[in-house]
């Protein structure tokens, strides 16, 4: 075992930025699995990745910028408004980790100041950190890996978080559609560092993009052309009411069309696709509708259209592709293995540097997975 792994204690020791819904959704989960057998563990992907288990993982620093959560102990800032995802691990104990005070740059939209529904954001009146005293945050902690699930549109308040990563020498892990990992000049920053980085935007489990990738790529297979198509979603979360500023969502598109896009043999036309969030329902809470359509051509250009309705909780449908990420992420810093993951980036994320087919990225991650292991991390 690595020195690594003697001071953690063979624990995932993380960091968080943003205590929403996908925090709630993995944070219960890393609770709720404590010791069920794997064969029940519905929704995880691997029982272990090296010797870490879904509660070897640990939250021991977060970071949010909402009064109703700053200074409250991570487990109940889980479940405090605006947070609206479903609770399937109620009563988590309380952990003596205390949410801390994060930096706000463009992390938040000023209608989500504005926006008068019980659930709308409420700024912490505190000063807010500088890069420094995030750094001593991370490393008093003796934080591994850092998570980003800020909001969509995040961009300079990403950007200082992933420097911050680098200052106090933890892996990265980005969550969201702002582009890090697939970045060359913040790629290279974390090769120098030899500090691994997965990213950019998390592919949810069952989620919009990744069942419309198959359908699209499912096309292609078999021949059949594909002539235009749309994927638009609904939600009720906070996620959405973020995205009712489309100024904030040139990113979110990019990342969505693009892997979409790279499935689909040929490319569309830009007038031929259109993928992107549609409104912000709030009764809807966590809850997320995405329409599909497909239009396309078969044998002897007779038309067909394909057209699907998925429903999905967001956060919990996210939380078990990021429970891999962080284990990938861990691992790589055991074996002092540093810039990008380039299989688990193209398998859990869907705007990786580098596009693969699912299936080819999934073979890429499981060697990744064997490589860590025979190179002693188990």
């Amino acid at each position: 075992m690595n020195m690594i792994n003697e001071i953690n204690g063979e624990q995932v020791r993380i960091a968080i930025i943003g205590m929403g819904n996908c925090a709630s959704s993995l944070i219960q989960g890393i609770h709720y699995y404590a010791g069920k057998p794997f064969d029940e563990c519905s929704g995880v992907l691997h029982e272990k990745i090296g010797p870490y288990g879904v509660s070897d993982i640990s939250v021991v620093a977060a970071f949010d910028v909402d009064k109703r959560k700053v200074g409250q102990d991570i487990n109940a800032a889980i479940y405090a408004p605006p947070n609206c995802t479903t609770i399937f691990a109620p009563d988590i104990p309380e952990c003596g980790v205390k949410v801390s005070m994060g930096r706000i740059l463009d992390g938040v939209a000023e209608h989500m100041v504005e926006h008068q529904p019980a659930r709308t954001f409420l700024p912490a009146d505190l000063p807010e950190p500088n890069e420094d005293d995030v750094v001593k945050i991370l490393k008093d902690a003796r934080a591994q890996v850092l998570v980003n699930y800020l909001p969509v549109g995040s961009q300079e308040a990403t950007e200082f978080y992933a420097q911050c990563a680098l200052k106090a020498g933890v892996g990265f892990v980005n969550c969201i559609p702002v582009f890090i990992a697939s970045n060359e000049e913040w790629r290279a920053k974390f090769e120098a560092r030899n500090l691994p980085i997965i990213g950019d935007d998390i592919k949810a489990q069952m989620g919009a993009t990744i069942v419309h990738r198959v359908l699209t790529n499912l096309f292609h297979k078999r021949g059949a052309k594909l002539d235009r198509t749309y994927q638009i979603n609904t939600g009720g979360n906070t996620d959405f009411l973020n995205m009712l500023n489309r100024t904030r969502l040139a990113s979110k598109k990019i990342s969505k069309t693009e892997s979409v896009q790279s499935v689909a043999g040929c490319r569309l036309e830009e007038e031929n696709i259109h993928i992107g969030p549609s409104d912000y329902v709030p009764w809807q809470n966590d809850n997320k509708v995405c329409f599909l359509r497909a239009e396309g051509r078969l044998f002897g250009d007779v038309p067909m259209n394909l057209e699907l309705r998925l429903s999905v909780e967001d956060s919990p449908n996210s939380a078990g592709v990021a429970i891999d990420m962080i284990r990938c992420c861990q691992v790589a810093l055991d074996c002092g293995v540093g810039g990008l993951l380039e299989g688990p980036s193209a398998f859990f994320c869907k705007h990786p540097p580098f596009q693969h087919e699912d299936d080819i990225a999934s073979e890429m991650t499981e060697t990744f997975i064997t490589d860590m292991k025979l190179q002693g991390v188990a």
